[in-house]
């Protein structure tokens, strides 16, 4: 069965971001048997007809079980963008667990992360199937970009990883339908009391809670504040909550090489002088609004006609003028300072993201990788060979001393 398996399929691709990734994958998978997957045959086809690929089409329906396992038999790495995860992602996990095909997404939904470790890690050990979350704007800047300080602080010989902290320095963007879709389903877990617990843990995406500290002050902040290492204002970074339990995930699958001081935390940069408090608070007030305004029936009803809808996102233009740039910062067991920088000349959503994900499922399917199977991270899956292959795809990540 396994010489009859394509060598990857984009499940998806007739949504938004799924569209982006197949014309990435068009233009860089070589040889590789490629197909598209997805629930109307006749939308595949045309996607298929803009390539001008002739890929095998494969009709999937995410809500039918038996579809989904055809999908992971089918399959040596299946590349997913069916969200919100949580609804509909865990099938196909269990799936390509089971079969041992290897798995990426998308997601930045720590309950589905959670649900889905539980429920398939250890057939993926099993199997050596590498089901690999998360590997977009949630979360591989973040990943890679503590990666890559860890290497360098152990080639320059100078200790372990301390207090590190991500900032997002600047971003230009768009939003899409799907990714509205997926904050509805994380404002409607927060009101679930047992979710909510889940959620407070920093540690809540680790292998083994017990060998963890126990994550007293590393919650996520919810008000704006001066950085004691950044030495700024910043207020709470959105996707810093996903983010930072891939990046202790990370950690404790790689044996906890950061080391034993490793601390870390996400924040959103506020620019300098007299105004920057009073700026990080508008910016905190407009977060805190728009998650109010989620939870709330009549404002929720206002916000879904102003907001894109499924299958919409930003404009080609949109994708083209935007950017985004983050900056890691540690200080080592020794008192070194390094920051690791990760931008590009994309937007970050949906062209980045397009570009990373793209990536990480042809590493899956091309490189010669050393990580065992489980439910994995890009860091722990990927590692150096993602950062090598976004570099040659014009990203900057690079990691120096100051």
């Amino acid at each position: 069965m396994t010489d009859r398996r394509l060598d990857l399929v984009l499940h998806g691709a007739t949504g938004y971001v799924g569209r982006l990734t197949a014309r990435h994958l068009a233009e860089r998978a070589g040889g590789l048997r490629v197909g598209l997957s997805g629930r109307s045959e006749q939308r595949l086809r045309a996607v298929r007809n803009e390539l001008g690929v002739d890929w095998p089409l494969l009709v999937t329906d995410a809500s039918d079980r038996a579809s989904v396992v055809e999908l992971a038999a089918a399959s040596a790495v299946v590349a997913t963008t069916v969200g919100p995860y949580r609804r509909h992602g865990l099938p196909l996990v269990e799936a390509c667990a089971e079969y041992g095909s290897s798995y990426c997404d998308l997601t930045g939904e720590t309950l589905f992360v959670r649900a889905s470790a539980d429920a398939a890690h250890q057939r993926a050990v099993a199997t050596r199937a590498r089901i690999v979350h998360s590997a977009g704007f949630d979360s591989v800047p973040s990943d890679l970009g503590v990666w890559l300080l860890h290497d360098k602080v152990r080639a320059d010989g100078a200790g372990t990883l301390g207090e590190t902290v991500l900032v997002l320095v600047s971003a230009r963007g768009g939003v899409s339908g799907g990714t509205v879709e997926s904050a509805r389903g994380v404002v409607e877990d927060m009101s679930d009391p047992a979710q909510r617990r889940i959620l407070a843990d920093p540690y809540a995406l680790s292998p083994d809670r017990g060998a963890e500290p126990s994550g007293t002050g590393e919650l996520d902040p919810l008000l704006p504040g001066r950085d004691p290492l950044l030495h700024r204002w910043v207020a709470p970074y959105p996707f810093g909550p996903h983010n930072s339990r891939i990046v202790r995930r990370s950690n404790a699958l790689l044996g906890h090489r950061y080391g034993p001081r490793f601390r870390y935390r996400e924040r959103l940069a506020i620019g300098g002088g007299p105004a920057a408090p009073v700026l990080a608070g508008l910016v905190t007030a407009g977060m805190a609004a728009f998650v109010a305004g989620m939870r709330l029936p009549l404002t929720r009803t206002l916000l879904n006609r102003l907001l894109p809808a499924a299958g919409q996102g930003p404009s080609e233009r949109t994708r083209a003028t935007g950017h985004f740039r983050v900056e890691v910062h540690t200080v080592t067991s020794t008192g070194a300072r390094y920051v690791a920088t990760v931008a590009a000349d994309s937007d970050p959503g949906y062209g980045a993201t397009a570009v990373m994900f793209g990536e990480a499922a042809l590493s899956l399917a091309q490189d010669d990788l050393t990580a065992p199977g489980g439910v994995l991270t890009p860091a722990a899956a990927l590692g150096g060979q993602l950062v090598n292959r976004l570099r040659d795809r014009g990203l900057e990540l690079s990691v120096h001393r100051y």
